[in-house]
């Protein structure tokens, strides 16, 4: 996602970030497929959202995550292995 130059983002986002790429690893090796994985993580992220932001703040949060993805931010991801693989 966008990066933080500001300092802006929550001091729990790292946290946040670990437990979840905890929980990835955990379902890769479960063999669950990434389609899978990653249907079910939106989901849940995007209820969370309903749950706790008015419709235009949940609008931002994904128009923001779109223009990451129009910019090429989540090129390096593709690049990367996957969580839970073997590092060379």
């Amino acid at each position: 996602m966008q990066h933080d130059p500001a300092g802006m983002a929550p001091e729990d986002l790292s946290h946040a970030g670990s437990v979840v790429d905890k929980a990835i690893e955990y379902m890769m090796e479960q063999r669950i497929a990434p389609i899978s994985i990653a249907s079910a993580l939106l989901g849940g992220a995007l209820g969370l959202l309903a749950r706790t932001m008015d419709d235009r703040a949940v609008a931002a949060v994904l128009r923001n995550a779109l223009a990451s993805v129009e910019s090429g931010e989540l090129s390096d991801a593709r690049r990367a292995p996957p969580p839970g693989s073997p590092q060379m």
